[in-house]
């Protein structure tokens, strides 16, 4: 998933879906292991689980993530097979402070793992709060600074999305790559993630170019970029910001100073199919950017209204996955299920939107698939990998 860091103003978008018609998750047969940072459990009694989420606001938009978040845990649930989930949930009013305070509570109360918080500088109070106790938290965020230790990142990275991207372009030929990005946290990040995965592609790094995130910023910055383009023939510049941020602006000036879309290819570091208008921006057309699998992310969207009778948030099925994870490790694994080791088992999961697996260093790897948008509409160019050492396919 590939947009901002969770914070209290936004959230990553992100698909959910399942795998097979019981939108089921199931870890890869893996030798069951001891140790590894992290509790045993009794595999045959439930499995005490602590969901922490931004109940107890006063901001609705927060509210109503914390409750898709556990619908779709408790849909997990419901579809796990011969593994039982103690699921008690806790309000991190989306504060640092109180995640740290009900994390404790959780342990106390006998949790064996957490799932959440949401927010980064949350799921990180957490993580350090229950951290002598060796318990592991399967945090919602996507913002990799807080990863490590006992804390994990489920959601969508910078990363994810660089390496995907950049790797496609380079299976193209497209090896000169340019990035242009905002001056804020979030785009030097994204700056960050596609240089490395030039680097690691064995692409050509054309330049990086920063604006001002504002109209002025961008307008002033765009004749820089457009020179830098046509002065070192890069053939693919990738723009390191979101749709509701320089994106659309920047996209357009672009052709309107000469750069050619059939001769650089643009790229996107976030979804530009959301919202919906984007798809109609005349400087977007035949670019390209990564995203979940929209089978399976369909495939949960209508199994979750089926259940709620809404639509789910974006990021509701990052729950589905933990729980689902945990339950799949509990069966494979027994009783140290929960460990560090079980968690970050090389072959990864058949997650509900697609293929992931959890890093030692707490970071994660998610399978995505290439668009290209065409005609105003979405065109899937190369399809999620649907297992690891795959670039791409089924």
């Amino acid at each position: 998933m590939f947009n901002r860091f969770f914070s209290r103003r936004k959230a990553l978008r992100a698909g959910v879906a399942a795998a097979a018609a019981t939108v089921a998750l199931a870890a890869c047969d893996v030798p069951v292991g001891g140790g590894g940072g992290g509790p045993s459990i009794n595999a045959r009694a439930p499995v005490p689980v602590a969901l922490l989420v931004p109940y107890g606001t006063e901001n609705a938009s927060e509210v109503n993530l914390a409750r898709s978040l556990e619908n779709a845990a408790r849909l997990a649930i419901a579809d796990l097979d011969g593994v039982e989930i103690d699921l008690k949930v806790y309000a991190t009013a989306g504060s640092p402070e109180q995640a740290a305070t009900v994390a404790r509570e959780a342990v106390a109360d006998g949790a064996r793992i957490l799932l959440g918080p949401v927010f980064s500088a949350a799921a990180n109070a957490a993580g350090v709060a229950v951290a002598p106790r060796g318990i592991n938290v399967l945090s919602f965020s996507n913002n990799t600074a807080i990863a490590g230790g006992n804390v994990f990142v489920l959601g969508n990275t910078f990363e994810n999305t660089a390496r995907r991207v950049v790797s496609y372009l380079a299976s193209l030929g497209n090896r000169s790559v340019l990035v242009a990005y905002p001056q804020s946290q979030v785009g030097t990040v994204g700056r960050d993630a596609v240089v490395q995965a030039i680097a690691t592609t064995g692409s050509q790094n054309a330049g990086t170019f920063s604006y001002e995130p504002s109209q002025t910023g961008v307008i002033n910055a765009v004749p820089e970029i457009a020179g830098a383009v046509r002065a070192s023939g890069a053939t693919a510049i990738v723009l390191a910001d979101d749709t509701t941020g320089g994106v659309p602006l920047l996209s357009q000036l672009l052709l309107e100073n000469g750069v050619d879309p059939t001769e650089t290819q643009f790229v996107g570091l976030t979804r530009w199919d959301q919202p919906a208008a984007t798809l109609e921006l005349p400087g977007l057309q035949g670019g390209l950017f990564a995203l979940p699998d929209p089978a399976l992310t369909s495939l949960f969207q209508d199994r979750y209204v089926a259940a709620f009778g809404a639509q789910p948030h974006p990021i509701a099925g990052l729950a589905y996955d933990g729980i689902a994870a945990i339950g799949a490790l509990v069966k494979s694994q027994q009783g140290q299920a929960l460990t560090t080791s079980a968690l970050t088992q090389g072959a990864g999961f058949a997650g509900v939107s697609g293929t992931f697996r959890l890093r030692a260093d707490g970071t994660n790897e998610r399978a995505l698939a290439v668009a290209r948008i065409v005609d105003r509409s979405v065109t899937i160019v190369s399809p999620a990998q649907r297992s690891f050492g795959l670039e791409g396919g089924s």
